[in-house]
Order: structure tokens, then sequence, then C-alpha cells
């Protein structure tokens, strides 16, 4: 399966990839150098594809746990103040996606969506210490009865160009359904209350709607 969102490159790429064959074919007559063109178109589009691949992961959603809403490197797990909405400490889970993980983001939890933000902004590479800040990025906050208030923000990277965001204040995140998607490169946050106990560990590779980030314990 592959995400609404990619249904144009992927159409535009498939044509490319046909008329480039064709013109291989008809115009390049050394058989190793059209062999090495027309892998190379090939891999082309296969590379497309697969970062545009959007696997069905089913789950049974609860209000007690937060999962991983993307696939990735954890790379941050600390404690920082976050200044745009709670303006207060929180405990930051970063999730770094390279250009070959699937890029969409899922919500992570159940809850109302409270805030939904988008911010233009630079593309320093995901990793970067400021990207938070100053990097293209949306905001979104949701209302988790158990949890209370959660955020998740959409980094853009270096190469990603545009992000893509579904919440709207006012809607019902459920979790693991599709929240939007950031396109070549990038990374999410998430913000969670201090007394959060976090289950995974620095460099651990997270997979959306897989890896269970916490468990609320009463």
């Amino acid at each position: 399966m592959f995400h609404k969102e990619g249904a144009k490159i992927i159409l535009g790429s498939v044509i490319v990839t046909v008329v480039l064959f064709f013109l291989i074919d008809q115009f390049v007559h050394v058989e190793w150098l059209r062999t090495v063109l027309l892998l190379v178109v090939l891999l082309l589009l296969l590379t497309v594809l697969q970062f545009f691949r959007n696997p069905k992961r089913l789950i049974h959603d609860e209000l007690d746990t937060i999962l991983a809403p993307v696939d990735g490197k954890v790379v941050v797990i600390e404690e920082v103040y976050e200044p745009e909405y709670f303006k207060d400490k929180r405990l930051m889970v970063s999730i770094f996606m390279s250009p070959i993980n699937v890029h969409v983001t899922r919500y992570a939890l159940n809850g109302d969506v409270i805030y939904s933000q988008y911010h233009p902004g630079k593309y320093l590479v995901a990793w970067h210490p400021k990207a938070s800040e100053e990097n293209e990025r949306t905001t979104i906050v949701i209302d988790n009865p158990n949890f209370g208030p959660v955020m998740y923000r959409q980094i853009a990277g270096a190469l990603a160009k545009r992000i893509v965001n579904y919440a709207k204040v006012g809607d019902y995140a459920k979790q693991g359904q599709d929240a939007g998607f950031i396109k070549f490169g990038s990374r999410v946050d998430l913000y969670l209350p201090l007394s959060t106990e976090v289950l995974v560990k620095l460099n651990d590779k997270a997979v959306g709607n897989r890896t269970l980030i916490a468990k609320y314990n009463n």
C-alpha cells in the first residue's frame, strides 16, 4: 500500500520511467550502457515507491498507552523546556527518520486534539539541536484522559519541503490512524509529562504503531 500523499509523485515517476525506458531502448545501442541506464531508472522509481509506502498496522487502541508515531531511531530522551504551548518542562522523546524509513505520522495516543499549529521555517538537518525551534514544523497537542495533554511535533529536515498535518482542533485522535506525512527526511518529537516512565532507550529502533513509548500506571 502507498500513502495518498504520494499519488501524484508516484504517477509522474511511473510516466517518466516508461518514457525513459523507451528512449534508452531506442537510442542507446551500447548493450552494457543501455543495461546500466535502465537499472538506474528502475532504481530511482523503486526509491520513490519505497518512500511513500504505507504498511497497514492494525492495533487495539487503548487509552493508557503511547505508541511510536513514526518509524525511525530514538535519538533524544531528555527533560526540556517547551516554550510554545506548555511553557514548562516536559520529557522529550525524539525519533529521527532517514529517507529509507516509512514517513507516515500516526496518532501516538487517543484523545481530543486541543491545539494544532503550523510554523514555516528553516531546513536544518533534522538532528540539529535548533531544528525543533527553527525548522518548518507543526505542533499538535492531544488531551488524553490518563496522560493529560501530550504534544507531538513534526519537524522538517534538510531535504523535507512539505509537512502534511491532518490534525484539527476539535478532532478526536484515534491511536494508530494516519495523522500526517513528512516528505523526505525528518523527525518527530513527543513531549510527555515529567512523571512519564519512558519504555524506550536511546538508539532503539522505533516502529510506528508497534513500539511502546510509554504506558500509564495508575
